[in-house]
């Protein structure tokens, strides 16, 4: 489900044969994907709140019909962009954020024990969906075929496979827990005391710094990727359908940082995995610009999207440590409402800086020192107290407790 949905990030492939077959701009063309992400964004929340009232089979096999029913609608838009921006960007990014929401708030209820590492892997098809997709809209463009009739195949096949694995998806029975399982002193320190409704998390300045932490992250990652097939031609010199296969490739790192970061910060935290993933992109934003070699650039890029897609794994298990699993999805959701708009409008102004200077090296500086001002909020933020616990821990016995979902903290 999530690698169908993913498969927005392929959209740079279509960027250049847009451009040449209707004599649009390239901020144009990139406007779609920016009204694409922030839909996406937006829905996310509207999504969590519907699945607490229908579940998650209704929202997940919506969404999957809202995504691949707008790619497919966007092959009728002629010399329309209007309804490009429409169908692709509208309808699609509801279809993308609806969808989205569903299997990261359905398992981190299955999975208290490894937060980190399922939502790692349930994002992380949504991080790998180009690398399927990318190769193949390129080669069907290579073939001949239109970029709107490539688009209308595609859709057809995002909504068959979104909205029959949209089926399976359904929440464990309440109060549910792997059988024998405890969280240990080190995860009950990383947790909140209880579940938190939404307005609670709300009134909360972790919950506002979770959503710097997320969007500062996408920015960086999200404006190479919005723009990696036309990046890998003009500075590392290959022909188009190289580069669609570049950004296949770069794709595969999104999905795999989603895991391996998740995984990281169920070894470390939280806070140390998002660090670690500012300091390292910092470094290679402040030298990209000096990259010529394809392959190097491949790897750097590579290496951004590991990162990028870090931070898809690591904040929906955060969201979860700090406020519960009991309403999750709207949480978690409305944290993709404030990252809609940098995630959005990022890809838009790096697009802009490309056409104005006549390169990169502008946009990179910027991203490159935001990058390294940001790296003091992973270390200051910590989780919100304020629950009842259990008296056994009050007193300091050891025993790690965990607040029972529903129940408002009490233990």
């Amino acid at each position: 489900m999530q690698m169908a949905l993913g498969a927005g990030y392929a959209w740079s492939v279509f960027r250049i044969p847009l451009v040449k077959e209707f004599g649009w701009s390239i901020s144009e063309v990139s406007f779609t994907f920016t009204i694409n992400w922030l839909f996406l964004g937006l829905s996310a929340f509207l999504g969590g709140l519907w699945m607490n009232r229908v579940g998650p089979r209704v929202v997940g096999m919506v969404g999957g019909l809202l995504w691949g029913g707008g790619v497919f609608l966007s092959s009728f838009a002629g010399h329309n962009l209007w309804w490009l921006y429409f169908a692709h960007g509208f309808i699609g990014g509801c279809g993308l954020g609806s969808g989205f929401i569903v299997p990261v708030s359905v398992l981190v209820k299955w999975f208290p024990d490894r937060r980190g590492l399922i939502t790692g892997i349930a994002v992380g098809g949504f991080g790998v969906g180009a690398l399927i997709a990318a190769p193949v809209a390129g080669r069907m463009l290579q073939s001949g075929m239109s970029p709107l009739t490539t688009l209308g195949y595609l859709g057809i096949a995002y909504a068959v496979i979104a909205v029959s694995s949209g089926w399976f998806m359904q929440n464990p029975p309440e109060g549910w827990t792997p059988a024998g399982w405890t969280p240990t002193a080190t995860q009950a320190a990383q947790r909140s005391d209880r579940d938190f409704t939404l307005q609670e998390a709300l009134r909360t300045w972790q919950w506002w710094a979770l959503c710097a932490l997320l969007s500062i992250n996408t920015i960086a990652g999200i404006s190479v990727v919005s723009q990696a097939a036309p990046i890998f031609q003009e500075l590392g010199k290959v022909d188009a359908i190289t580069a669609a296969n570049f950004v296949g490739i770069i794709s595969l790192g999104n999905g795999l940082g989603r895991v391996i970061w998740a995984w990281i910060s169920d070894l470390t935290s939280r806070k140390t995995a998002f660090f670690m993933m500012y300091l390292i992109q910092a470094i290679l934003f402040w030298n990209y610009h000096n990259i010529a070699s394809p392959t190097l650039l491949v790897i750097a890029t590579f290496i951004i999207m590991i990162c990028y897609g870090g931070g898809y794994g690591v904040t929906p298990a955060f969201a979860a440590d700090y406020f519960g699993t009991g309403h999750v999805g709207p949480i978690f959701g409305l944290i993709m409402v404030p990252w809609a708009f940098p995630a959005a409008f990022g890809p838009l102004l790096f697009a802009y800086l490309r056409q104005a200077t006549g390169g990169y090296n502008q946009p990179l500086y910027l991203i490159a020192g935001m990058l390294t001002v940001a790296m003091i909020l992973p270390l200051v933020v910590t989780p919100p107290r304020g629950g009842k616990i259990a008296k056994d821990a009050a007193a300091g016995s050891g025993v790690p407790v965990e607040a029972v979902p529903g129940r408002g903290g009490e233990v």
